[in-house]
């Protein structure tokens, strides 16, 4: 599959690399430092760089993995995404990580969506800290990590699905799109707890069933 990444910080480039390892052509693109991105692609095995207006034509999945007060920038940068499947890994958190921008009568991921008219949105990927996409494994022990994502396309949500398992996370759908302003709270209680609570960036979330 060709998937390209529109951000290529910790999270684009973890994400990117990880399906480069499982045989997908990965575009990096939307990075400040292009050297970085030059990099990102010398290291992965079909890989290669590009603007976002070219990871989106010559992609079938597209990656948005930028900070929220980037993201009019890249969306426009981007431009039509028409039929594509568009997985948000974005929070609304404010510059200083100490709120969510937007919620909870809407969220980021639907905003997401307005934005980009035509494109098949789910949110994934935004409940785990970058630092776990780029260790060795993303066992815990023997558990996996849940992924929750969301959307509204049937098909789409199933790529998705694919996604998440590939990486070794246990994926669960948690509804339509809207659910997001449940989800993006969720991120951000995580961000407190590794960031301001002392608990690092080695922590996830499992969801426990009997």
């Amino acid at each position: 599959m060709n998937i390209g990444i529109i951000g290529s910080g910790n999270l684009g480039s973890g994400l990117g690399s990880l399906w480069a390892k499982k045989g997908h052509k990965i575009i990096f693109s939307y990075s400040r430092n292009l050297d970085k991105l030059n990099a990102l692609a010398a290291d992965n095995p079909g890989a290669k760089t590009g603007t976002p207006a070219e990871a989106v034509k010559n992609s079938e999945v597209i990656i948005l993995s930028v900070k929220w007060e980037n993201i009019h920038d890249a969306l426009k940068a981007a431009g039509p995404m028409n039929g594509k499947i568009l997985i948000d890994c974005t929070n609304p958190v404010s510059p200083d990580m100490s709120s969510l921008s937007i919620g909870h009568t809407t969220s980021g991921a639907e905003e997401v969506a307005k934005m980009v008219t035509g494109a098949r949105v789910v949110q994934a990927f935004n409940t785990l800290c970058a630092d776990v996409y780029h260790s060795d494994s993303r066992l815990f022990g023997s558990r996996r990590p849940t992924m929750f994502y969301c959307g509204d396309e049937p098909q789409a949500k199933s790529v998705v699905f694919d996604l998440i398992n590939e990486l070794g996370l246990e994926p669960v759908d948690a509804g339509p799109l809207k659910n997001a302003r449940y989800i993006e709270p969720l991120a951000m209680l995580m961000l407190q707890i590794g960031y301001l609570q002392g608990s690092g960036t080695n922590i996830a979330i499992s969801l426990i069933r009997r």
